[in-house]
């Protein structure tokens, strides 16, 4: 005999995972809700609003669009992301469009990375002036702006 609760949501507390597991292959186009991380190989597009992580026996061929990414493993292709992290060992060839990007000094990255199209960079420059008399107007600290 079970006991039921009327108050007990359909919706759970805590997002799902979804693991390609070492010795797996998958290949297609994947919509995931929650997290995911990959051990296994995946070729194809992933599609997330949440973290995806691949693991150092993870490998990757494709496009993901995610908010973070965590890559340990091997990623080739596009990359569309909030954040990007290469872990130690970590390599990514791929064209990257992000927010944030940050590299381990043992990770690897081979590509073109590009900020937001919908941000723009804006360097405010210290005041016009020529000759000697310019370098000693130019300011100690320049400061890059990010327009959204």
């Amino acid at each position: 005999m079970g006991i039921l609760k009327k108050s007990v949501s359909s919706q759970p507390n805590r997002s799902a995972i979804t693991i390609i597991a070492e010795g797996n292959k998958f290949s297609g186009d994947m919509s995931v809700v929650g997290k995911m991380h990959i051990d296994g190989i995946f070729e194809g597009q992933i599609n997330s609003l949440d973290h995806i992580s691949i693991g150092k026996s993870g490998s990757v061929n494709g496009s993901i669009k995610a908010k973070q990414l965590i890559v340990s493993g091997v990623l080739e292709g596009e990359v569309v992301c909030d954040e990007l992290h290469i872990e130690k060992g970590g390599k990514v060839r791929a064209t990257v469009l992000s927010k944030v990007m940050s590299i381990d000094p043992a990770g690897c990255f081979l590509g073109e990375r590009k900020l937001h199209e919908k941000s723009s960079l804006q360097v405010i420059s210290p005041p016009e002036a020529s000759g000697v008399d310019a370098i000693d107007t130019l300011p100690d600290k320049i400061t890059l702006k990010v327009n959204k």
